[in-house]
Parts: structure tokens; C-alpha cells; sequence
């Protein structure tokens, strides 16, 4: 009988551990399978172009819904979390710091004359898009093949670096080039040992900028599963696996609310004017180093049409999303009414 129950006990751990690098499977509740179908109904009525859906709650996955193949998706700005990441290790390794300048780390790229205001510019502000920066120069940039941290440190600051507050892609991309200069290595290479492999997640694609530079801001691929590992190695202070993959520290200051925040193509100043209520908006919580904060406490990495890694700590869950969406505040409100509360 002892014999058969060890078997048994054995056939039940095998049917919820991880296979092939997958997240381990567990059982839902009837109040978040009733949830989830809800959810779904929701997203069906508002006419929401979802592709995936997957839902973690204490480091298993318990709802998972596919409108397209399970391919690697297009992440857009969800990449900047990872980028961030990549310059966590740098720092942790020391070969960054925070504080350091950006016309330091690329003095060939600095423009003749340039203001004292841009040799101020450190990589924290580029983190936390302060960069002093009034517009996003990222579009008028990336459409050239020159070089486009030089364009960026040409593009008009009109604030004091760490004061306003203006979403800036192309900053991210500076970060990923800072990466690259420091450590010899693209960061989609960087963080293979450090990242990909500890996850379980393939190597993936990652656009590059003529200069071939891994646009950091942007063009990253992953599968919708690959973003509920990040997702719950965040969730755990870094750790995946039993084992400390991301500095527990960078994990700490990346999600925390480090500077007052406002949808992309606006910058703090114009929010002010605009009469946005935080109690409504997921765009005004605050940001950290390339991650949002949300209502309920919780944090995202966050991508143009949908892209989301929702992490909840005060439910212990992940939810993980790719879609083609504009309205992103519908999109995560229905998370918000049907999902959270069953968690």
C-alpha cells in the first residue's frame, strides 16, 4: 500500500511539473474558471483583438486562452523591461553605475558645443525617461541610418535632466548601446546565460538599428508563456527555479515608483493640464526603471496594442497578454473587473 501511494504521489507531481521548460500546470478555482469566462465575454463584447492570455497565481499557470498560434509575438515597448534588466547585470558586475554620464560612456557621438544640460544626462534618467527631453525623438530618428545616439543627444532638451518626466523610446535604445559598449555584447546576447537560458526561454529575436545595436526600446519576440516566466521571476525578487537570477536589489528599484509618470507621446507637464484622474488611469501611478506602476499595487512591463506582464504581488499571480489593441486602459480594466477579484 506505502509502495502505491509513493507512486501515486509521484504521477500527481509529475502531472504539475515543468516539461520542456514550461511553467508547471495547476488547477483553478470555479470562481476564476467562472472569472475567466467572464473575462472573455468582456473582451468579446468590447471587440478587443486579444491574442493570449495567461494567468499565474503562486508560480503555477491556471488559465491560459490562445486566439492565434502560440508564435513569438512582437512585444514593441514590453522590451524596455528587458532591457533594463540587461543593465542591471551591467551594473551588478560593475561595469555601469547609475550616475553615469551618457557623453562619457559615447564621446564620439557628442555634438560640437554641447550644452552643459546633456553632459548632465545619466544613465538613472535615461531609466526613468527624464532625460530632460520635451517630445519623443525616437520616430524622426529611427527613419534616418545615421547614428542615432548622436541624433539623441542633438534632439532640443528643454528640462533639467530628472525633473519631467517624457516617455522617450529612443532613451532606451542609448541604454541598449551602453550595454553593448560595455560589454562587448549585444544585450539579446548579454543576457543569454544571464537570462534566457535560467528561464528556460529560447534565445529570441531582437531588431537592431543600422549601427547593429538592439533597439531596446522595441523589437523584441517572445512567447506568451515567456512572458509569465519573467513575470513570476520578478513576482519572487528575481529568483526562477529555486535559484537568484535577477539581482534581488535591481528587481527592487525596477518596479518601485521612481518618478511621476504619463502616457507616451505626453510629457508630466502637459498631464498636469489635462485633468487625467489617477484613480482611473494605469498611466499615472508612477514609473521605475523601464516597468509601470498600476492600481492595486501592482506593476507592468507594458507594450503598444496590449503587450502586458501584469504583476500582482498582493494576489501572488502574473497575468501575461499579447493582443492588437489601442485602447490599453480598456484592455487592462478588464483584467481589473473580472479577474482580479477571483485571484
Amino acid at each position: 500500500m506505502k509502495k502505491i501511494l509513493l507512486i501515486a504521489a509521484f504521477i500527481a507531481a509529475a502531472a504539475c511539473s515543468p516539461k520542456n521548460g514550461d511553467l508547471p500546470r495547476g488547477k483553478a478555482t470555479k470562481q476564476l474558471d467562472e472569472a475567466m469566462a467572464a473575462y472573455l465575454q468582456a473582451v468579446n463584447n468590447c471587440s478587443e483583438e486579444l491574442h493570449s492570455i495567461m494567468v499565474v497565481q503562486h508560480g503555477k499557470v491556471l488559465e491560459e486562452k490562445f486566439f492565434v498560434p502560440d508564435t513569438a509575438h512582437v512585444l514593441h515597448s514590453v522590451s524596455k523591461t528587458f532591457t533594463s534588466t540587461a543593465v542591471g547585470f551591467a551594473i551588478s558586475e560593475g561595469l555601469l553605475k547609475l550616475d553615469d554620464k551618457i557623453v562619457d560612456i559615447f564621446p564620439e557621438s557628442v555634438p560640437e558645443n554641447a550644452s552643459d544640460t546633456l553632459k548632465r544626462v545619466t544613465i538613472r534618467n535615461l531609466l526613468t525617461m527624464n532625460s530632460g527631453h520635451g517630445t519623443d525623438p525616437t520616430g524622426s530618428i529611427r527613419r534616418g541610418d545615421g547614428d542615432w545616439i548622436r541624433g539623441f543627444m542633438e534632439w532640443p532638451l528643454e528640462y533639467e535632466p530628472g525633473t519631467c518626466y517624457c516617455y522617450n523610446s529612443l532613451g532606451t535604445y542609448v541604454l541598449s548601446a551602453a550595454v553593448q559598449k560595455v560589454t562587448g555584447q549585444k544585450i539579446v546576447d548579454y543576457l543569454d546565460t544571464r537570462l534566457w537560458q535560467p528561464l528556460g526561454i529560447e534565445k529570441p529575436r531582437w531588431l537592431e538599428s543600422p549601427a547593429g545595436i538592439n533597439t531596446g526600446g522595441w523589437g523584441l519576440y517572445l512567447h506568451t508563456q515567456d512572458l509569465a516566466k519573467m513575470g513570476l521571476c520578478i513576482l519572487n525578487g528575481g529568483k526562477f527555479g529555486g535559484k537568484q537570477v535577477i539581482p534581488a536589489e535591481w528587481v527592487a528599484e525596477m518596479s518601485a515608483n521612481q518618478v511621476p509618470s504619463c502616457p507616451a507621446g505626453r510629457n508630466e507637464i502637459q498631464m498636469r493640464e489635462s485633468g487625467v484622474d489617477p484613480a482611473t488611469s494605469d498611466w499615472l501611478q508612477g514609473y521605475g526603471y523601464q516597468m509601470w506602476r498600476c492600481r492595486h499595487n501592482a506593476f507592468r512591463a507594458d507594450g503598444a496594442y496590449g503587450q502586458y506582464i501584469i504583476i500582482i504581488p498582493n494576489k501572488d499571480a502574473v497575468v501575461a497578454m499579447t493582443a492588437n489593441i489601442g485602447d490599453m486602459q480598456e484592455e487592462i480594466n478588464l483584467v481589473w473587473d473580472n479577474i482580479l477579484p477571483a485571484l
